[in-house]
């Protein structure tokens, strides 16, 4: 286990925990650096902040992670230090986060006709304060007995290419990176290895201003990471890091602070947001 980890979600997205429990929990493990990146909303990092001064040694990166369309896949967009209280930015999450709420129903109409019958109300209670996902009806369709397993959700009914999956209002990765650069942030590629053609895109979103690229995930075996480390020295690409982490329940296996995140890395990152203007007023020590 390291010493950072800059992929987190909270119960602002479709985490399980707090804001203020994830910051506990990455305290008690001796962490030094993390960043809070729920999908579409920063409504987690002010209270992550707050929770955090109760923790010396502790820095609390402000971020988000924003879900882009490409032909038949999504791109993922890591945005870092931005100035996430502008409200032009937050009028764009809120369309985004709408966009969600606006998908789920409509995969909630598909299930019904298949026969999988979840009460919406149920949904929203399950995403609490945060925006609507499907991680949030495939809780509901486990507790109602349609699936024995989360992932079942995913594979059998609202993956990508299943029958009860529906498409929502996003952002092009070219239109992520720029609305990232624009609120003053750093732009990151978010688990590359999963796209097959990132070398072809990766020069429109270097060109519209991305400046590293997420080389140590969960579940990247050293073979791959060494090749993403190469990509990052061909194109001059910060490589960063994080779990994913997503808490218990979820479907997915990541534990809060691994794989091992170089702090140099985070360290450039940094130093690159200080030399861009950034107060880092969100950091909680030194």
């Amino acid at each position: 286990m390291g010493l950072a980890d800059l992929h987190l979600h909270t119960t602002a997205s479709d985490g399980r925990l707090t804001p203020e429990d994830l910051v506990s929990v990455a305290a008690g493990r001796g962490l030094r650096y993390i960043a809070i990146t729920d999908h579409d909303s920063t409504e987690g990092v002010d209270r992550a902040v707050a929770a955090a001064r109760l923790y010396p040694g502790l820095t609390v990166i402000p971020g988000l992670e924003a879900s882009t369309d490409i032909p038949h896949a999504e791109v993922h967009i890591l945005g870092y230090f931005l100035d996430y209280h502008d409200p032009e930015l937050q009028e764009q999450l809120l369309v985004l986060r709408n966009g969600r709420i606006d998908r789920a129903k409509r995969m909630l109409d598909k299930l019904s006709k298949l026969g999988i019958r979840l009460q919406w109300e149920r949904v929203v209670e399950l995403a609490a304060d945060g925006s609507v996902g499907r991680p949030h009806i495939a809780q509901a369709m486990l507790e109602k007995g349609y699936i024995h397993t989360f992932k079942d959700a995913f594979n059998k009914y609202i993956g990508r290419d299943g029958p009860a999956y529906a498409e929502r209002y996003k952002l092009t990765p070219v239109e992520a990176v720029s609305l990232i650069v624009k609120k003053g942030g750093l732009a990151v590629l978010a688990h590359p290895a999963e796209h097959p053609s990132i070398v072809d895109l990766l020069p429109s979103l270097i060109e519209a201003g991305l400046v590293g690229i997420e080389a140590y995930y969960n579940y990247y075996s050293s073979e791959v990471v060494e090749d993403i480390l190469r990509l990052a020295e061909k194109f001059g690409l910060i490589p960063t890091g994080g779990s994913d982490f997503h808490g218990e329940g979820t479907g997915v296996d990541a534990q809060l602070g691994e794989p091992d995140v170089p702090v140099e890395h985070v360290l450039r990152l940094i130093e690159l947001a200080q030399r861009k203007g950034e107060t880092l007023s969100t950091r909680v020590s030194t």
